[in-house]
């Protein structure tokens, strides 16, 4: 095998020996150039397998050289050096097709982690094993022949190659988790961890520890070391779902940490340095929360470099009957049937016709209430027991100017049919105190779920209970 070959432009005589004699020691052969000029000419002459440029230059800036590599020489990574803390700068590389970046002054240990990721990166994208051993993988689990499904698909597969930050917007319910999931297991860190976490569910006072670790001693409870969750991505990816519900105090040690690619656990003296790629969701829309000063305007910038929109299902009604069979297929492994369930035209129609305000995750807890209220393995539409939605009396009114709106499907309660309401049962000899009550709060919580999308964080406080007693409760009512 040919030795690998790499170009360093930077006008620091000091920075390019360093890069030079950091890279031969990995065992690569290395040209450095101090411009732009001197650039295009060596891309012309040779080809090399990964690039450094720093963003000032003599006669021109870096960004025209990451640029020309994206347009003309697209299988060769390319990483923005930057000065310390110009986050700015970064962030503009990445966008216009930087695999990723580093600061000065260069931290060596970060270097060779970089350029492993990033050889690794450009040899499988030369030998095509990344689309031959992926494709199937998301074929058959990001369900869906819709133009905007393949659309989701092939993004899924560009974003995969690079380390820029995604943020991947969409409704509760449509999948935001397998799409981040699917970007790591396609990219370079698919051997490192894939750690999600979901912002909302951490208690304030307890999210510095989760996020960055402690040590033992340093805080009342802490009675041994333990990792943060960036440490425990380390080499992979850290997917923060339901970011928006970061409170404004961990925003900002939340965006140094994705600067300086350190984390100081509480405690510590020194900072420890973390490799890992960042990923991102909110069913909320983030820039209007940047706009209401909720959400920090530079940490926005910093992990929405680029985004991925999810469609909700309403906007891909024909991939319907594909999901519910999978569904039905996954029930039935789960319940070790050797048939899955089947849905009668009328099932089937009434779901294609349904506007499914908690999106993927509604058609499967539809689907397995089904399952178990149906007869024999055949489902009609009655045992879907979907919703029902008020008759319309021409034209629909407008919608109220609020930020909340009742969720797609459902009434408003100011204008629900009297019908609509469940009627309210009273203890029996037939019902037991305890059944009763459970009753009540399967009620209060399916009610609470369907309002907020089956969104569980939104779900527990519009309950007003934590996350954590909302997870109990489904786990013990069964509704989960």
């Amino acid at each position: 095998m040919s030795q690998q070959t790499v170009l360093v432009i930077d006008d620091e005589r000091d920075i390019r020996e360093l890069l030079t004699i950091t890279l031969g020691r990995m065992d690569l052969k290395v040209d450095a150039v101090g411009t732009v000029a001197d650039a295009r000419q060596a891309l012309t002459d040779h080809h090399y397998d990964l690039c450094f440029t720093d963003m000032r230059l003599p006669d021109g800036s870096g960004q025209e050289v990451i640029e020309l590599i994206a347009a003309e020489y697209d299988d060769t990574p390319v990483a923005m050096i930057t000065a310390y803390g110009n986050v700015d700068a970064a962030v503009t590389a990445l966008k216009a097709g930087a695999f990723d970046f580093v600061s000065k002054p260069v931290d060596i240990q970060m270097l060779r982690r970089l350029v492993r990721t990033a050889l690794k990166l450009a040899e499988e994208k030369r030998s095509g094993a990344t689309p031959a051993s992926t494709t199937t993988a998301s074929g058959d689990r990001l369900i869906g022949d819709s133009t905007v499904m393949q659309q989701v698909r092939s993004t899924i597969g560009k974003l995969a190659r690079n380390q820029a930050p995604v943020y991947i917007a969409g409704e509760s319910g449509v999948g935001k988790e397998l799409v981040a999931r699917l970007i790591h297991e396609q990219g370079p860190r698919a051997s490192g961890p894939f750690v999600p976490v979901n912002c909302g569910a951490i208690p304030s006072e307890l999210m510095e520890s989760e996020f960055f670790g402690h040590r033992k001693g340093s805080f009342t409870g802490a009675v041994a070391d333990k990792e943060g969750l960036f440490q425990a991505a380390h080499g992979g990816t850290l997917f923060l779902d339901e970011v928006a519900e970061l409170p404004l105090h961990m925003q900002v040690k939340l965006l140094r940490a994705i600067q300086e690619k350190a984390v100081r656990p509480i405690g510590a003296r020194e900072e420890i340095a973390v490799d890992v790629r960042i990923l991102s969701a909110t069913h909320k829309n983030l820039a209007a929360l940047v706009d209401q000063a909720q959400f920090r305007q530079d940490l926005f910038y910093r992990i929405n470099v680029i985004e991925l929109r999810v469609p909700p299902l309403r906007e891909r009604r024909g991939d319907v009957p594909l999901l519910a069979d999978f569904v039905l297929r996954q029930l039935a492994t789960k319940s070790r049937s050797d048939t899955p369930a089947r849905l009668l035209p009328e099932a089937r129609q009434a779901l294609e016709d349904y506007d499914f305000p908690g999106n993927v995750r509604e058609l499967e807890n539809i689907l397995e209430r089904a399952v178990a209220m149906c007869d024999g393995d055949r489902i009609d539409a009655s045992d879907l027991m979907l919703p029902q939605r008020p008759p319309r009396h021409g034209a629909e009114a407008p919608a109220p100017a609020q930020a909340h709106h009742p969720a797609p499907g459902f009434a408003h309660p100011a204008h629900a049919p009297m019908s609509s309401a469940p009627p309210v049962q009273t203890p029996s000899s037939e019902l037991g105190l305890d059944d009763y009550i459970s009753n009540l709060e399967r009620t209060a919580i399916m009610k609470a779920l369907e309002e907020s999308r089956y969104n569980k964080t939104a779900a527990a406080r519009k309950l007003g209970i934590t996350f954590r007693a909302l997870r109990y409760k489904l786990k013990k009512l069964g509704i989960d």
